[in-house]
């Protein structure tokens, strides 16, 4: 979304190499992503898109410098980090990875954050401000594939109208598929 020169690293998640001791020096919790930008090295999503934002945007648009803004994209980064990732993701890594986690109670989770990001989608376009910001990003990717995780979106008009959104942005690359064809 920035136009950053990048090289993606693929990062063998099936075959543990997340959890190599090289790996661990970047991310000591051994989760991806991890960004390394010249001497600088960033783990967590919601920290590599403020730091991103933060770094590379000059225009201040992706993470606005208004009190009330950047608290709103902080709330939404939380939603991100908790509910969506305890929702829609956990019940992902289910089907995608065969995790051991109780996919009934992310689908439970799941169906709540949807709603309610729907009702609260009613009067807006984007989650935290009158524009697109890391907030949004930091939200896509796992309600989009929420789906692969047995999450139906058909109940969720308008947050399916946002995803749609955020799909036309200018930069916008989908998340990146497996061998097996799922997203990873």
């Amino acid at each position: 979304m920035l136009a950053i020169d990048t090289q993606i690293i693929d990062v063998d998640l099936l075959n543990d190499e997340h959890k190599t001791p090289a790996f661990l020096q970047k991310n000591i919790f051994g989760q991806v992503p991890v960004i390394e930008d010249g001497a600088i090295t960033v783990a967590d999503s919601n920290a590599i898109l403020t730091y991103l934002a933060t770094r590379y945007d000059a225009s201040r648009k992706w993470l606005p410098e208004n009190a009330m803004d950047a608290a709103e994209v902080q709330r939404f980064l939380s939603v991100a980090s908790g509910m969506v990732a305890y929702g829609p993701a956990a019940a992902r890594l289910v089907t995608v990875f065969g995790a051991g986690l109780d996919q009934h109670k992310a689908i439970e989770i799941a169906n709540f954050v949807l709603g309610k990001l729907d009702a609260h989608l009613q009067d807006k376009q984007w989650l935290a401000t009158n524009h697109p910001t890391i907030a949004d990003l930091a939200n896509y990717a796992y309600i989009a594939h929420a789906p692969e995780g047995n999450i139906s979106l058909q109940p969720y008009p308008l947050v399916r109208a946002w995803l749609k959104r955020i799909e036309v942005l200018p930069g916008f690359i989908p998340m990146q598929t497996t061998a097996v064809g799922l997203a990873a």
